[in-house]
C-alpha cells in the first residue's frame, strides 16, 4: 500500500471538518484540487427555508432538455434569505473573457419567470439566431406595445403578481420571513 494518509492531528487535538471544508492533504496543491467549468454555466440559486428546491430542480431540467448540448453545465446552489436568482456564466467570442449575467432575480423582477421567458433569455445570450417554435410565438403574443413611450412590456409580469405569487408558493405564512 503506496498510497499515504493524511497526517494525523496532534496528541490531545480533534480535527472537525465542515461541510464545506475538506482534508488538508499536502499531496494536493491548490491548483490541481480547482474542478473545471464546462461554459455557459447556468447557475440557480434558491432558497430552502422556502422550499423552492423543486422549482430549481424544474427549470434546470427545462433548460437542459431545450438546449442539451448547447450549455456547458447547471449548477443548483442552496441558500436562504428568500433567495432565487438564476445567473449564467459564459464567454465571449470578441475578446475571450468570462462573463457574468444575472438572468432572473426574485426579488428584482418580481416573482419567478415563466419556463418560456427563461428559456427566451437564455437564447439570447447563447445563440440569438435559434428559433424556439412555439415559445417565440406565445412570447409575441405577450407582448403590448405602450402607447406613451413605445416601449413594449410584457403582459403578467410585474411586482403584484409577483407577490401574490410568492404568498401562495411559500406554503405557510410565517415558514420563512426573509421571503418577504
Amino acid at each position: 500500500m503506496s498510497e499515504q494518509e493524511p497526517p494525523a492531528p496532534a496528541q490531545g487535538q480533534e480535527q472537525t471538518i465542515t461541510p464545506l471544508q475538506t482534508l488538508e492533504d499536502p499531496l494536493i496543491s491548490e491548483s490541481s484540487a480547482t474542478a473545471p467549468v464546462n461554459l455557459p454555466r447556468i447557475t440557480i440559486t434558491f432558497c430552502t427555508q422556502c422550499k423552492w428546491m423543486l422549482r430549481a430542480a424544474y427549470f434546470a431540467q427545462e433548460l437542459l432538455s431545450t438546449f442539451s448540448t448547447a450549455l456547458g453545465e447547471v449548477a443548483l446552489v442552496p441558500a436562504t434569505g428568500g433567495v432565487f436568482t438564476i445567473t449564467m456564466q459564459y464567454a465571449s467570442n470578441v475578446n475571450f473573457t468570462t462573463h457574468t449575467s444575472t438572468l432572473w432575480d426574485r426579488k428584482v423582477n418580481g416573482g419567478f419567470p415563466e419556463a418560456k421567458q427563461l428559456k427566451a433569455l437564455v437564447r439570447d445570450i447563447i445563440d440569438p439566431s435559434r428559433d424556439l417554435g412555439h415559445i417565440d410565438r406565445a412570447l409575441a403574443k405577450g407582448r403590448v406595445v405602450d402607447g406613451e413611450d413605445g416601449q413594449e412590456q410584457v403582459q403578467g409580469q410585474g411586482q403584484d403578481r409577483g407577490q401574490d405569487q410568492d404568498q401562495a408558493d411559500s406554503g405557510e405564512s410565517g415558514a420563512c420571513e426573509d421571503c418577504k
